[in-house]
Parts: structure tokens; sequence; C-alpha cells
């Protein structure tokens, strides 16, 4: 299992090293000089190659590469060309918002989906799985932004139960931190839950089929038992997966959520400084939910070993 885990390990290094390049490739990839765009419409061409120096776009793409990465190896994604501010320093003072909104999230559609999967292929052909089946469909056929003003006009304009936008950090209180994020952890995962109990119940309904599950009906164990125990435990691997893969769901959702619901996070200052065109903030961003998605791959793969023993080669 160690040798499995260290491979998986090092295969992610090629991977973070094409993603280092393709974000550092955002700056020539977008249409335009980015030091013209900078400078804007009133500037002089002295003006632009001034600019052009200071961000090293008039030294070789292959130098200007070799310099980002060492000075992400030493933790340093750079200056703000608007604000003036390091990077990291930005996206250190935006990640509590984001990471908690994606954390309950990924909580709250795990604690939901998953038994909804379970009971629509344990109740499979009645009103019961019609039901949760039609919730999911149309659930996945919502955007992310719509689920979010139904919700904010509903539980926070109508009956007043919850803010109706904004953050409170969670040294302020654990009940106050909640009550900002479950409105918008719901709205981002009404996908997600979707998702993730259509795979639930297909994958049930397989594992369920088997001799195993026969055998262990027939010795009398009880419905909860066999299901919850038996049964999901070797249905998890396309659970699991599908869980993994939405990770990227609730990194592009983020983006909308935090501005459906005024939410000071990683998705605000996305959209800033895609509007302000500032890239070595653009750049660290991108590069930290690539480092992120790549990690969950990382721990998916490594999951599989505890839920399928024969996965461990």
């Amino acid at each position: 299992m160690l040798s499995y885990i260290l491979r998986r390990i090092l295969s992610t290094l090629p991977v973070m090293a094409i993603v280092a390049l393709l974000v550092f490739s955002l700056l020539y990839i977008a249409p335009g000089d980015p030091a013209a765009v900078i400078a804007g419409d009133q500037a002089s061409p002295d003006d632009v190659e001034r600019i052009r120096q200071s961000l090293g776009l008039d030294r070789p793409f292959l130098i200007q590469f070799g310099s980002w990465v060492w000075h992400i190896l030493h933790f340093d994604l750079g200056t703000s060309i608007f604000t003036n501010m390091p990077v990291s320093k930005m996206i250190a003072q935006r990640i509590e918002p984001t990471f908690s909104l994606m954390a309950i999230t990924l909580v709250l559609t795990i604690l939901v989906a998953v038994p909804l999967g379970v009971v629509a292929a344990w109740k499979a052909g009645s009103w019961i799985d019609r039901t949760i089946m039609a919730f999911a469909v149309f659930a996945f056929s919502l955007p992310v932004f719509v689920v979010g003003y139904v919700l904010a006009y509903v539980f926070a304009l109508q009956f007043e139960w919850l803010p109706v936008q904004g953050y409170t950090p969670l040294s302020a209180g654990l009940l106050p931190w909640f009550q900002n994020l479950i409105l918008p952890a719901l709205a981002l995962g009404s996908v997600y839950i979707a998702l993730i109990a259509r795979i639930t119940r297909a994958s049930m309904l397989e594992v369920l089929q088997q001799d195993y599950v026969r055998t262990a009906r027939a010795k009398g164990l009880d419905q909860r038992s066999i299901l919850f125990v038996h049964a999901l435990k070797n249905a998890a691997v396309p659970i699991v997966t599908v869980i993994g893969i939405g990770i990227a769901l609730l990194i592009g959702g983020a983006v909308v959520t935090e501005s459906v619901f005024a939410i000071p996070g990683l998705g605000r200052l996305t959209i800033d400084a895609i509007l302000r065109r500032d890239y070595p903030v653009i750049q660290g961003i991108v590069l930290l939910f690539s480092f992120l998605y790549v990690l969950v791959n990382l721990m998916v793969d490594v999951t599989y070993t505890l839920v399928d023993p024969r996965i461990r080669y």
C-alpha cells in the first residue's frame, strides 16, 4: 500500500509541472498585450514599455517561466499590479470564506446525497425512488445562481430566518459562521447532491443484485446492516470517484455563489482580478485551485485502497 501511495504522489509531480506551465501561459494566451491593457488607452508607448519591463515581459519566455517557478517554490506568488500587495497575502485574506463554504457544502452533500441514493436503490421502482430521482433531475437542471436567489428570497427575505448575504469569520462564533454559510452551501450543493445521489443509486442497484447480498438476507440480517455495511462498502468506489470529481463543481460554483451572497472569498477575488486584468492574482488563484484539485484526486486514489483492497498493488 505504501509503495502505491508513493507512486501516486510521484505521478502528480509531472501533472503539477504541466499545470504550472499552463497557468503561467495565461499571460500570453490572453488577447492583446498585457502591458498595453494594464497601461490603459491613454498611455504612451514609453509607459507601455516601462510596464512591460516591470513585469519582465521583455525577457525570453523560458527565463520568465523559470523565474516564476523559482519564486513559487519559495512561496512567492508575485505582487498584484493594482493593489501592490503580495498575491499570497491577498489569497490568505480570502481563503477562509471559500474553504469554509466548500467544507460545509461537501459535508452537507455527502450526508444528504448518499442516504438518498441508498434509499432510492432500496425502494427501486417505487414512488420513493421516482420522487428522489425527480428531485435529482430537477436540482441538476437548475443553475447555482437561480437556486441561490430563490433560497435567499424565501429564507432570508420572506421568513428572515437567515442572513441574506455576507460572511462572519469562524472566530466570531460557530453559530453566526454557520448561519451565514448554510444558504450558500445549499445553493452550491444542489447540483452536487443530485449527481452523487444518482451515482449512489446506480452503484447500489448493481451491488444489491449480487449473491452475497441475497445470502445476507437469507441469514436474517436486518435491512440497515445489509444496505449501509455490506452493500454500500462494496459500492463505494464509484461514489468516492464522483465525490472527488465533484470538487471541480465546488471550485467553479464557489465563484458564482460568492457573487450571489456577497461572500468575500477567492471567488470574488477571482472576478475582481479578471475584470482588472490583474494577471499575477489570476495566476496565483488558478494555481492554488489546480493544486487543490490534484491533491483531491490523490486523496481519492488513496481512499480506493481503503474501500477496495484489490487496488493495493
